[in-house]
């Protein structure tokens, strides 16, 4: 078996790749965050990209631990608001991970902007760092347009005020496989899964 490092302490995060794992038939590969390895020191997400961030992260991981890393940097690009919040979804009222208060303060930007003109992507880099030195970084988006009220308890951080393309729930309506299928750190995650399945080839 294995193991595979990914640089998280979300528990949802981690349940998303092992069941992407699953439903794409990838065994031999055992998920572990960093709640499952030795402490290291994580640096902060200072870059300007999504790609750039889930890069270090991984790379800071896969030279802690020895083991496969792999990091995603992930957050709302509204059209409206110039694509922000990006990189800085995570922290956008000011506290990092304060997400009530984060997807309020964007609603409250959003305030005046018409039904029609409320579109924005979910956007997710990943990054693999192999302890050979190899490194492949992917995007994932996912299109949609933003509610005026947040609906749904499924999700985290935006999900409760995206509704995706086509849809008329939200992503924290949707039941976790159907989410799985579609969002944007589903498709990231499975463009990796070419690299992955090598892992359990070596």
């Amino acid at each position: 078996m294995t193991e595979l490092l990914l640089a998280t302490r979300n528990a949802k995060k981690l349940g998303e790749l092992r069941r992407i794992l699953d439903t794409e038939n990838v065994r031999g590969i055992e998920i572990i965050g960093l709640d499952a390895v030795v402490e290291f020191p994580e640096a902060p997400e200072t870059e300007p990209t999504f790609e750039g961030n889930a890069l270090a992260k991984a790379r800071d991981a896969a030279e802690a631990t020895g083991l496969p890393s792999v990091a995603d940097d992930s957050g709302l690009s509204v059209d409206a608001l110039n694509g922000m919040p990006g990189v800085l979804s995570a922290r956008w009222s000011g506290k990092h991970g304060d997400d009530p208060a984060n997807l309020d303060l964007v609603l409250a930007q959003l305030g005046d902007v018409p039904d029609d003109r409320r579109g924005a992507a979910f956007v997710c880099a990943a990054a693999l760092v192999l302890p050979s030195g190899v490194e492949v970084v992917v995007r994932g988006e996912w299109r949609g347009s933003l509610t005026r009220e947040p609906r749904g308890a499924n999700g985290f951080g935006y999900d409760p005020i995206f509704l995706p393309e086509g849809f008329e729930v939200t992503s924290a309506e949707l039941e976790p496989a159907e989410k799985d299928a579609m969002s944007h750190r589903g498709r990231a995650l499975r463009l990796l899964l070419p690299q992955l399945r090598r892992l359990t080839e070596d």
